[in-house]
């Protein structure tokens, strides 16, 4: 070995534990980074030999990092909803643009989900990078195609609203009630006959507006009723319809439950069998800008008395019960362990707006790291595989939460301690070499 080669090999040192320091000052600069992935420095002999010559005993070194991706972080609580972390295998898929969400060469991977909205409601992590998701069709479905990703957006929505499409009546019609006779369908509603009992209901339309809606009842004969249900509201919404919108009969025991009832709306009448008639608003399109609604009215079990009764006490309603609501503004979001993106709404509606994907590799610590904490496929770690959370080896979706840094301040501070160490040893091999050159240099000739 010449004091040649001793220089090489010091040099060879600097160059390795400069690049270990690096790695090191690079792990604590990011102690606290959301979902930073602590690398490491592995070194490695590099014999003279590997390049040339024959001595192999002239060994210098070499240092790499390795990317600890696969290491899980310590997952902590978040204040906001939209703070995400993924608790096992995968990565969340982001952008750097909104636009190129559609493009497999502008995807990148992270685990740093400290995601917010951004002045346009994209969710933006802090480095800048959106949120990809699945946008999910009016009955909550995932594209069939799993390439079609969108930035996630919470502003589309400014709010819902939900028509009635069922009311339920629970009443008591006075048995002791005397009949009327002369009866014909219609005439509580025209004026001409007078109801022994009726309330008005409030429904919701499609656009999230209050429609009154009035039930009368007559009796006709013993055990025996009519009903109308009649829209209250400006007669316009119904055009050239007429009111009552609906009509019917309806029979008793004579222990005061429930026989029967028949729609008489349309010809021929119509005997239900469960207790239920159906109820059509024929709103006018052009005056009211709604389409027909139609509504199921429960009046409860046949033979039960868990809906409309006929017992001898005062007529009353107990209750009344509607499903729908009126226009609500949205709220906030929740995002569920599937990766479910939920938009809730003020008026207590909820509509699951995305799906988050995840993404999986086949050897993740082969990814190449880009700038925000994220990284790119490569040769090495394998295309990606897009799934669903909790499937293919995927794991669950945490809300409210953001995965800590891996960085072990304490682990770090020891390597900076030793690499300063094998730094300064590899100084002195230069300058011991150095100075055994001087010697030689000033021997007599």
């Amino acid at each position: 070995m010449s004091l040649y080669s001793a220089l090489m090999i010091g040099v060879s040192g600097l160059d390795a534990n400069s690049q270990a320091l690096s790695i090191a000052s690079s792990n604590i600069a990011n102690v606290n980074t959301v979902g930073y992935k602590a690398s490491s420095a592995n070194f490695s002999t590099l014999l003279a030999s590997a390049m040339g010559s024959g001595d192999v005993s002239n060994a210098g070194v070499m240092s790499s990092a390795t990317q600890n991706i696969t290491t899980q972080g310590t997952i902590g609580t978040a204040s906001s909803p939209t703070d995400l972390a993924i608790s096992g295998n995968g990565f969340f898929v982001v952008s750097n643009t909104p636009a190129a969400a559609g493009s497999v060469n502008s995807q990148y991977y992270t685990r740093a989900g400290d995601f917010a909205p951004d002045q346009n409601g994209n969710l933006v992590n802090s480095a800048g990078n959106y949120l990809m998701g699945w946008p999910l069709d009016s009955t909550g479905n995932v594209p069939t195609n799993r390439t079609d990703m969108t930035a996630v957006n919470i502003n589309n929505l400014s709010g819902k609203a939900e028509a009635t499409t069922t009311m339920t009546l629970q009443a008591n019609l006075q048995a002791s009630t005397a009949a009327d006779a002369t009866y014909t369908k219609g005439d509580m509603t025209a004026g001409t006959a007078t109801p022994d009992f009726q309330r008005t209901i409030n429904v919701y339309d499609s656009q999230g507006g209050s429609q009154p809606l009035q039930i009368s009842y007559v009796k006709t004969a013993a055990n025996t009723w009519s009903y109308e249900v009649s829209y209250q509201g400006a007669a316009a919404n119904l055009g050239s319809a007429t009111n009552p919108i609906a009509t019917g009969d309806m029979t008793f025991n004579s222990d005061g439950t429930l026989a029967g009832i028949t729609d008489t709306t349309n010809s021929p009448a119509v005997p239900s069998t469960d207790g239920t008639v159906g109820i059509t608003i024929p709103w006018d399109t052009a005056a009211s800008g709604l389409q027909p609604q139609a509504i199921t009215l429960n009046m409860g079990t046949l033979n039960s008395s868990n809906g409309v009764t006929q017992f001898d006490s005062p007529s009353s309603l107990t209750s009344s019960t509607v499903d729908g609501s009126l226009f609500g503004s949205l709220s906030g979001v929740t995002v569920d362990t599937s990766g479910y993106v939920t938009a809730n709404f003020s008026n207590g509606l909820s509509q699951k707006i995305y799906k988050l994907p995840i993404a999986t590799f086949s050897n993740p610590n082969g990814l190449t790291a880009v700038s925000g904490n994220a990284y790119q496929a490569s040769n090495a770690s394998g295309v990606a595989t897009i799934n669903e959370a909790k499937t293919g080896g995927a794991g669950a979706i945490q809300s409210s939460s953001l995965e800590a840094s891996t960085v072990d301040l304490a682990t770090e501070f020891t390597n900076l301690i030793t690499t300063q160490r094998a730094y300064q040893a590899s100084s002195k091999i230069i300058t011991t070499a150095s100075q055994m050159l001087d010697q030689l240099l000033q021997m007599p000739s």
